[in-house]
């Protein structure tokens, strides 16, 4: 095998004349709602359990910093993101994006990484799903066994909400972009609505000295903080997996990406200057529910139903997302002959059954019988990849394709590009190594099975 064959690309236009010519998806999303789709995803575990953790262990009240950091990292894999959406608009995201620029071998490794980040994440969701739904079914005087509500690792012996929630939405999801969509609307404004109640009850109990010290863990602290808090970015790039079904992707794509990415972190650095000043940093460690912790000690005791509400809607729009996402993405993997061409098929409503069914049997089952917790990391690693890849692309194509339609463009290239790249390298340099140990295996597992399958049955050839 000659290196040419080794690192062979797939053509823009010849992507796009065979879209039109093989697929159905229907356009039927604009700018709005997409930057929903992106809030919905974005805004879930990562700000009702993540921030009191950190700040308590990590930050301290310089958890915003943090925030700030996590926050500049994804702005400038955002931007790159932007510009190739709107250069590339077909489904797929980092995969798509990375075949055309990079090559089909280095495609599959961030499509291989990202279907697992997706699907475990969606599952780690899921699980978070079934603990507020339990708590919620409690205050109602209706309680579920143990053996129901936990993985047999943990105690239990299958998780019934988390299976519940993901085959709901994927039947959600089978309906139809448009009606998964509408749901995603109304969830997002409800969990919207709820941080804003937040914020307004816990606003009157600002103490300025509990910002005092504001570094207590010095600038390592505030480096190790946006490494965890990472976690609370995950999801935007997920959008782009509907670059098919947006009426006008070369403009609407870059607007959804970067406005969901902009109303995100100015909610999640505002929710953290107020959870740091309400109740001394020290005071967070160990607790899970920050936000209704906060709540509670400030006498606002309906605070947890309210914080469970929020939640519940915060978490089953990360679910139908991500759902749709990863289904989206292995259909443009099929699509391409990297994986099972059944998978490609289309229904006459315009969407990929065969794959949200395979998505919703996975997810399911990682959801009701696996310890999240032991593996949800790979998100943040595979993510990190991605951006990574998807970053040095635009670069690649600024060089290789200057005369590419671009209706977005990244500003200030190379400098955003290599900025995003060496965010992203950063921080996962602050991962724990077990877990580069995993994403190793994982990886070359992946091009064990693109050596022995996808390549012999690519598609790129008939293009």
């Amino acid at each position: 095998m000659n290196r040419a064959e080794l690192f062979r690309k797939l053509s823009v236009d010849s992507m796009i004349a065979g879209n039109e010519r093989k697929h159905g998806l229907k356009r039927s999303l604009g700018a709005f709602e997409l930057m929903m789709l992106g809030v919905g995803v974005i805004i879930g575990s990562g700000l009702f359990v993540i921030t009191g953790v950190a700040a308590a262990e990590h930050a301290g009240p310089a958890l915003i910093l943090s925030f700030v950091l996590a926050g500049l990292a994804c702005a400038c894999a955002a931007f790159c993101y932007g510009e190739l959406a709107s250069a590339i608009p077909a489904s797929g995201s980092s995969y798509t994006f990375v075949y055309v620029g990079l090559g089909e071998v280095f495609g599959w490794f961030i499509g291989w990484c990202i279907t697992l980040e997706y699907v475990v994440a969606m599952s780690a969701i899921a699980v978070g799903w079934s603990a507020y739904g339990a708590n919620i079914l409690e205050l109602l005087g209706v309680g579920l066994p143990k053996t129901l509500l936990a993985d047999p690792f943990s105690g239990g012996v299958i998780n019934i909400p988390a299976i519940f929630i993901v085959s709901l939405m994927a039947v959600l999801q089978l309906k139809g972009t448009k009606a998964s969509a509408r749901l995603n609307n109304i969830l997002v404004f409800v969990k919207l609505a709820v941080i804003l109640i937040f914020v307004s009850l816990i606003a009157h109990s600002i103490d300025l000295d509990n910002y005092e010290p504001f570094m207590p863990f010095g600038w390592s602290g505030v480096f190790s903080g946006a490494a965890v808090v990472f976690f609370a970015f995950l999801g935007f790039d997920a959008i782009a997996n509907s670059a098919e079904e947006v009426k006008n992707p070369q403009k609407d794509m870059p607007r959804g990406i970067i406005g969901s990415l902009v109303i995100a972190t100015t909610l999640y650095i505002i929710v953290t200057l107020m959870l740091t000043g309400a109740i001394k940093y020290t005071e967070y460690a160990g607790v899970a529910a920050p936000v209704a912790y906060a709540l509670n000690e400030a006498g606002i005791r309906w605070g947890s139903a309210l914080v469970s509400v929020g939640a519940i809607a915060g978490l089953t729009t990360g679910v139908l997302v991500l759902l749709g996402s990863e289904s989206r993405l292995v259909y443009s993997m099929a699509r391409d002959g990297l994986m099972p061409s059944s998978f490609s098929k289309v229904s006459d409503s315009g969407v990929p059954r065969r794959a949200v069914v395979c998505v919703w049997i996975v997810g399911g089952l990682i959801a009701g019988f696996v310890p999240i917790d032991r593996i949800a990391e790979l998100c943040n690693i595979g993510t990190l990849w991605a951006f990574f890849m998807v970053s040095l692309t635009v670069i690649v194509l600024r060089k290789s394709q200057p005369g590419l339609r671009r209706d977005f463009r990244t500003p200030l290239v190379p400098f955003v590009p290599v900025m995003s790249m060496a965010l992203c390298a950063f921080l996962a340099s602050q991962l724990d190594p077990v877990t580069w140990v995993v994403f190793v295996i994982w990886s070359c597992c992946g091009m064990i099975v693109y050596f022995l399958y996808g390549r012999k049955h690519s598609k790129l050839d008939d293009r």
